[in-house]
């Protein structure tokens, strides 16, 4: 059954009103003739939302003070364009996110969310998810208040992220978390603490994108006391560029930890893939490997049994890599650096904390790198004794198949 839109009975009602004849309106200019679209019309096609509609919201800024909610399948959200449909909520008072999306087959398009209390974009749960073309932005820059995640899909499977831009979270400006089958593709991350986060997530491929002059560039991590475990990402054919803003990271956050000047950092992650990146700039690492023993947020070293905090089967090979190393945000890699390569000297372009499992030491658990250095912290021993083993590395791991996902 056809449902009126508040629009169609605001029009009904004006037509209607007084006994005179209905006006001429062949010489009325059409546009002014049109209803115009409001912020509350569109938090009413949310709540009303039925599977199959298409949302179309037209170029405008929209302010809002409570956060919109989506909980129907099947639904289109579809702006004019990241710069030409703004969904402002700077004087946000109530709601947790600016858009929560709880449905699945959902696909939000062409469209930016500016200014959001918490969260920017959050998606909770759901299968078959696409996210294309969608700005996350806080427009005062990097600031601790902001919200912590841009881009949010969670507890998601078959899941794309595509062609959209993240800008000044707390926190990651796109992350995919606890979900499977992911592609993170063409997207620009810029002035976050983390610009990429994939972290508890079975297959993903992260390829195309842009992310610079964030505190680090792409993360893949594990993450204790969450009901999955992460494995199988491929991270490949990115520019990771001059990340190296401050850490503005809410005190306590995962990501409060990450040194500024980070470009890819795996942490407690198996069955990684980092291949045909551009990595640069990056003044503490270009390549960060570590346990969750070391990762800066693990308190003590206790972790459930069922938790894995090493990083295994890893295989780092054809990045392009420029300057690295220089000048680490972290005292006891700086203490290395000066140690091993002098006052001047950089690190590796691939730094690992040398935690490892002493029952999982086979070449099935290796991280290898080809022909390219490692350097081994000796994190383990306290930093005692430091230092790069080729041979350890020199190895090569079977590659890991594409994500694929339905109709993408």
């Amino acid at each position: 059954m056809h449902r009126q839109t508040p629009f169609a009975i605001i029009v009904i009602a004006t037509l209607a009103w007084g006994c005179g004849p209905t006006p001429d309106t062949r010489s009325q200019d059409p546009a002014a003739a049109a209803p115009v679209f409001t912020a509350d019309a569109l938090r009413l096609r949310l709540e009303t939302a039925a599977p199959g509609d298409v949302i179309d919201v037209p170029p405008g800024t929209f302010d809002f003070r409570r956060g919109l909610t989506l909980t129907a399948d099947g639904v289109t959200i579809r702006g004019a364009g990241m710069d030409a449909t703004v969904l402002r909520f700077a004087e946000q008072v109530a709601g947790a996110e600016g858009v929560l999306v709880t449905g699945s087959d959902f696909t939000i398009e062409d469209l930016a969310i500016e200014d959001t209390a918490g969260d920017a974009l959050k998606i909770n749960g759901g299968r078959n998810i696409a996210v294309r073309r969608v700005r996350t932005e806080w427009t005062n820059g990097p600031d601790t208040t902001n919200g912590a995640y841009g881009i949010y899909p969670v507890q998601t499977e078959n899941t794309l992220v595509e062609e959209s831009v993240a800008i000044a979270a707390s926190d990651a400006g796109i992350y995919v978390g606890q979900s499977r089958n992911v592609i993170v593709r063409n997207n620009r991350a810029e002035w976050n603490v983390a610009g990429i986060e994939i972290e508890n997530t079975v297959r993903a491929d992260v390829h195309g994108n842009v992310a610079t002059r964030n505190t680090g560039g792409i993360l893949v991590f594990n993450m204790p006391d969450l009901p999955q475990a992460g494995h199988s990402a491929r991270v490949f054919d990115n520019d990771v560029l001059d990340n190296s803003t401050a850490n503005f990271g809410a005190p306590g956050s995962a990501v409060a930890s990450v040194p500024a000047g980070s470009g890819v950092i795996v942490s407690a992650h198996d069955r990684v893939e980092v291949f045909d990146n551009r990595i640069a700039g990056h003044r503490t690492g270009n390549i960060l490997i570590s346990s969750y023993f070391s990762a800066g947020y693990s308190g003590e070293r206790e972790v459930q049994p069922t938790f894995d905090p090493y990083p295994e089967t890893l295989f780092v090979y054809g990045n392009t890599f420029g300057r690295g190393g220089h000048a680490p945000d972290l005292a006891e890699l700086d203490a290395v650096r000066t140690a091993l390569y002098g006052a001047s000297g950089s690190l590796p372009d691939i730094v690992w904390d040398g935690f490892h499992n002493p029952e999982k030491t086979g070449a099935a658990f290796a991280i290898c790198t080809g022909d390219t250095a490692v350097l081994d912290l000796d994190a383990d021993g306290g930093y005692a004794n430091p230092g790069v083993d080729g041979s350890a590395h020199d190895c090569a791991h079977e590659k890991l198949a594409p994500v694929t996902l339905p109709g993408r």
